[in-house]
């Protein structure tokens, strides 16, 4: 390689180094370029042959995430839930404890802590999403199998149950993408709650759940559906959902 192809790639990755040392955003360049970084960059008067690039490097690499996010989501066991009951567990102040119906035998029990967030009123016989093929957990005495996925703001000052459409039927499971995609093929069978630990499968997609501007959650650019429509939250825009 040439010094000539060298010098450039080098400027570009010294550049972004500033930019990120200057933002307060990390000392190096592995990490994401944000807003505060490309200001800076655009400031510089070399950026001009380089900085495209630059970007489209992000692009792609940002673009890789979220598809190997997508892939990796067929393997969560995401499905609609209805809580039977909800009441307080008696050993933990910020914890409810659920029955909650996912379409098997027998309801499952799941803590949440959602006591600072939502009345015990809220959680009475209401549809929910619930991610069922986590490890069970020991949770101060209640072994709980699952989690209720919810969406919170920023500050997780908020926090909103995810909710499936009033049609959805309990122990359906839940995809990302079209209805017609869905149509068209078959969901791979989730994997099991060792696989999702051992390949820390939820913490390869979390990051990238959100939902949008319409409360709709989002997968990168794919819609978490049941086959009546889409799953929201009542009102948190652009929020982050675990």
């Amino acid at each position: 390689m040439s010094s000539s192809s060298i010098t450039p790639t080098f400027a570009a990755a010294n550049l972004l180094f500033k930019a990120k040392t200057l933002t307060g955003t990390g000392t190096g360049t592995g990490g994401g370029v944000g807003v505060g970084h490309l200001q800076f960059l655009r400031s510089s008067p070399h950026h001009l042959p380089w900085l495209p690039r630059l970007l489209a490097f992000q692009h792609h690499r940002n673009h890789d995430a979220i598809t190997g996010s997508t892939n990796a989501a067929d393997m969560l066991d995401i499905r609609v839930g209805r809580i039977l009951k909800a009441w307080r567990h008696e050993e933990a102040d910020s914890l409810y404890v659920e029955e909650v119906d996912v379409g098997e035998a027998e309801p499952r029990i799941i803590c949440s802590g959602l006591v600072n967030y939502i009345p015990l009123h809220h959680l009475q016989d209401i549809k929910v999403v619930v991610l069922a093929n986590l490890k069970p957990r020991n949770m101060r005495g209640v072994k709980s199998s699952g989690m209720l996925m919810a969406a919170s703001d920023a500050s997780h000052d908020n926090v909103e149950l995810l909710l499936p459409p009033q049609d959805s039927i309990p122990g359906e499971r839940i995809w990302f993408g079209s209805q017609l995609n869905q149509e068209n093929q078959t969901l791979p069978s989730p994997a099991t709650p060792n696989q999702i630990q051992k390949k820390k499968v939820w913490e390869l997609v979390q990051p990238h759940l959100k939902t949008n501007d319409s409360c709709i959650v989002i997968l990168g650019d794919h819609v978490m559906q049941t086959s009546a429509g889409a799953v929201l939250c009542r009102s948190l825009k652009n929020a982050n959902v675990s």
